[in-house]
C-alpha cells in the first residue's frame, strides 16, 4: 500500500517530506471552480474531497491526501492570482488587515472505501504594505502561486504580523489535522507504514 499527495503543490510536498512521510505526487485534474451557493468551508471541503477521489480511481489500493487552500476576506475568496496585476489587488486588499486562511483536507481510499474530509480556518494579519512594498513583492514572482498573493513560509513571511491558528495550515496543509485522519484510519505515521486496516465505511 503506498500514499499519494494528489497535488502538485511544492509547499504541501516540503511540509510531507519534512516530517519524513514517504509518498508519491499525482496532481488531481480537477477544476477549482465554486459551486453557486457554497460557503468557503464547503467550497475548500469538496474539492479536497473531489481531487483524492479522482486520483483514487487510478490508484484504487492506495491512500490518497487531496487538499485545497483559499485566503477570504470581505466576503471574497482570493486563490492563485493569474498574473502580476491581480497580485498587487490582492496584496493592497489584505494590507494592513485580517483575513482567513481556509483549507478543506481528504484522506481517502476506493477499495476498500474509506474517507474522510476536515476544514482548517487560521487567522492572518498583514502588516500595512507601501505601494512600492507591493510593487518589489511581486516582481519577486513569490505571489503568482499562491493563494493570496502571498507565501508565509517565504518572504512574505515578514509581512506578517500575526498569525491565529495552525501555522501550516497557512502554508498549504495543516498537518496536526492529517495526523489525527490518519491515526483514525489506522495508519501510523510515526513508523512511516500502515497500522491495523480500518473498517469499511
Amino acid at each position: 500500500m503506498k500514499l499519494i499527495l494528489a497535488s502538485a503543490s511544492p509547499r504541501r510536498r516540503e511540509l510531507l517530506t519534512g516530517v519524513g512521510l514517504t509518498f508519491e505526487v499525482i496532481p488531481s485534474a480537477v477544476e477549482e471552480i465554486r459551486e453557486s451557493g457554497e460557503t468557503v468551508s464547503e467550497y475548500v471541503s469538496r474539492l479536497s474531497l473531489e481531487k483524492a477521489r479522482e486520483v483514487a480511481r487510478r490508484h484504487a489500493n492506495a491512500w490518497i491526501i487531496g487538499a485545497d487552500t483559499v485566503v477570504h476576506i470581505d466576503g471574497v475568496i482570493l486563490e492563485k492570482p493569474r498574473d502580476e496585476a491581480e497580485a498587487r489587488e490582492m496584496l493592497q486588499r489584505i494590507s494592513g488587515r485580517e483575513h482567513t486562511v481556509y483549507s478543506g483536507l481528504t484522506l481517502y481510499r476506493d477499495d476498500p472505501r474509506y474517507s474522510q474530509t476536515a476544514t482548517v480556518q487560521t487567522r492572518v494579519r498583514m502588516i500595512p504594505l507601501e505601494p512600492g512594498q507591493i510593487a518589489w513583492y511581486v516582481q519577486t514572482g513569490e505571489p503568482l502561486d499562491k493563494a493570496g498573493a502571498y507565501a508565509v513560509q517565504g518572504i512574505g513571511g515578514m509581512f506578517i504580523e500575526t498569525i491565529d491558528g495552525n501555522y501550516t495550515n497557512v502554508v498549504g496543509l495543516p498537518l496536526s489535522t492529517l495526523l489525527a485522519m490518519m491515526q483514525r484510519a489506522g495508519i501510523d505515521p510515526l513508523r512511516h507504514g500502515l497500522g491495523a486496516d480500518p473498517a469499511v465505511e
